[in-house]
């Protein structure tokens, strides 16, 4: 069975996220910017969500984590949580 390992920030608006990804594509440091903006409490830890498996996430986040490109930023990903700036960092 396939796993990912990720990161993400949690924002409540899609214009928000869609800003956040562009200051990565610029150059900020997206642990940072975890720190500074996410509402999830991984932000703590530049958003890292550790490894997981297909099904552990909601629907949304699950198709952009095991189809996704891996190191690529993904987003806006809207769940019913928020919506998502992610990144995968490692698939097995």
């Amino acid at each position: 069975m396939s796993k990912a390992t990720a990161r993400h920030i949690l924002v409540d608006s899609e214009s928000k996220c869609e800003s956040i990804i562009t200051e990565i594509k610029g150059g900020a440091d997206f642990a940072d910017l975890a720190k500074q903006h996410s509402s999830c409490p991984s932000g703590n830890d530049g958003g890292n969500l550790g490894t997981f498996s297909p099904g552990q996430m909601v629907p949304e986040f699950d198709t952009a984590c095991f189809e996704g490109n891996v190191g690529e930023v993904q987003g806006p990903i809207k769940t019913q949580f928020g919506y998502h700036v992610v990144e995968v960092t490692e698939r097995t």
